[in-house]
Parts: structure tokens; C-alpha cells; sequence
């Protein structure tokens, strides 16, 4: 097993909503020691967090524009922030884009919108990424998938976006299985609801507590929650965990 670089950098996709579940994580990993490369769709908001961050917690941080279901564009990023930072280890796919569009109102361009972005942007930004990875020897990619895609919907968006997340949990077994001799792990973590912008604005009480109804426990999830779990499987300890899903969902689901 090939030992992490004791520099060592973690992209994250879709990292600089103000709200959201990468910009949390990309702080919390900081403050862990990682190095943070950002890539958004806008390379602007991607530099403006990357020098929070580097100022903040005092890591090498740097960031990229690209519209992740762009495959030439998510590569530009990769070389710019790979050039810029130390050995990138890690890889974290956060894009994503909410449907809450009901399956008989679906037009062909949303459905190609969810798909392209939710799932083809997972595969482009993967596939950049270990490409490295295979040289060093090691890497750790994660995934966000949803918990619509196990109980077929029955959040906030609905069919597009659960078959575009199922789609990731196939891709992240398959990847897991053919990556594995490169000693490359590849696993998704699975958010139930979390309160961050993309479940439609800001939740008030009334709707956290019916969100939570679900599950077994007496709230919604945070980003810290996501964050920890993305913390773990990116970690040297997690190196014997590979293909797996992790729940993170106050026991929406269990299986």
C-alpha cells in the first residue's frame, strides 16, 4: 500500500455555494491539513473561496472555473489546479443541480441537463482525476449520491435527478472494482435531506421537522454530517473501504 504524500490536496466540484454541502467541506477538510483545490462553474467564485480558505486555515489552496458535463473544460481545471498544487490524493464530487420536476412534465433537455451534469460531470471529473492518482500509486474518490436514488425519489426532486444519482452508485462500484490494483478506493456517500440551498431556499422549523418525519431521528442532516463522513473515506484509515455506499440520513434508508 502506497503511503499518502505528507502534502497532499483534495479537489472538490461545486464547492463555492455560500450554503452548501462543498464549501463546508472544503473548510472542514482544511482545517484537517488538506490541501484544496476548487472547481466550479464559475472560476471567480472558485478563486473567492479558495482564498477564504487559504486564509483561514493557512493550507495551498487554489481554484478553477468549468461546467463539470464539459469534459475539455473539467480537464483545463485539472491541469491548472494540478500545476498549482501539491499532489492531488483525493477527488470530491459535489456538483449537482436539484429536479424537482414531476416524470410526466420532464422535457428531453431537462432530463439531458440532470444527466449531464449529475452523473456525466461525476464520470469527467473522475476520470481526470485518476489518471494521476494511477501514477502516484493512491488515491480516494467520492461520490454524492442521494438517498432518492434507493427509495426512488420521494424528496425534494424527483425522477431525473434519482436516476441520474443511481447512476453514480453503478459508477462508483464499477470504478471501485477496476481501480482497486492502482490502490485507488472509490466510494459514494448517500445524504438524506440536508439543510443547504439546493432542497429549494432556506427551511424554515416547520418544514425541517416534517423533513425529518422519515427518518429515525429528530432532525435533518448539516453539511458538518456529510463533511465528516467525506473526511473519513478520504482518509489513510479508509483504505480497506472500497465501493461501498455510506447512508448519511438519520435511517431514512437502511438495507
Amino acid at each position: 500500500m502506497t503511503a499518502f504524500p505528507p502534502s497532499r490536496t483534495v479537489i472538490l466540484t461545486g464547492a463555492a455555494s455560500p450554503r452548501g454541502i462543498g464549501r463546508y467541506s472544503a473548510h472542514y477538510l482544511a482545517e484537517q491539513g488538506w490541501n484544496i483545490g476548487i472547481i466550479d462553474l464559475r472560476s471567480e467564485d472558485a478563486q473567492e473561496v479558495a482564498a477564504e480558505i487559504a486564509a483561514e486555515h493557512g493550507v495551498h489552496t487554489a481554484g478553477a472555473g468549468a461546467n463539470v458535463a464539459d469534459n475539455a473544460q473539467v480537464r483545463a481545471a485539472f491541469d491548472a489546479l494540478e500545476a498549482a498544487l501539491p499532489p492531488v490524493i483525493a477527488l470530491v464530487n459535489l456538483a449537482g443541480v436539484a429536479s424537482p420536476v414531476p416524470y410526466l412534465e420532464v422535457t428531453p433537455e431537462e432530463w439531458q441537463r440532470v444527466i449531464d451534469i449529475n452523473l456525466n460531470g461525476v464520470h469527467f471529473s473522475t476520470r481526470r482525476a485518476v489518471e494521476s492518482m494511477v501514477a502516484l500509486g493512491v488515491g480516494r474518490v467520492v461520490n454524492l449520491s442521494s438517498v432518492s436514488a434507493q427509495r426512488g425519489g420521494g424528496t425534494f426532486s424527483k425522477t431525473a435527478y434519482s436516476a441520474a444519482k443511481a447512476g453514480v452508485i453503478g459508477f462508483t462500484r464499477s470504478t471501485a472494482r477496476e481501480l482497486g490494483e492502482a490502490g485507488i478506493t472509490v466510494n459514494a456517500i448517500s445524504p438524506g435531506p440536508i439543510d443547504t440551498d439546493i432542497m429549494g431556499g432556506t427551511l424554515t422549523d416547520e418544514r425541517k421537522a416534517a423533513m425529518a418525519s422519515d427518518g429515525v431521528l429528530p432532525r435533518i442532516g448539516t453539511p458538518r454530517d456529510i463533511a465528516a463522513a467525506i473526511s473519513y473515506l478520504i482518509s489513510e484509515d479508509a483504505g480497506f473501504v472500497t465501493g461501498q455506499t455510506l447512508n448519511v440520513d438519520g435511517g431514512l434508508y437502511m438495507h
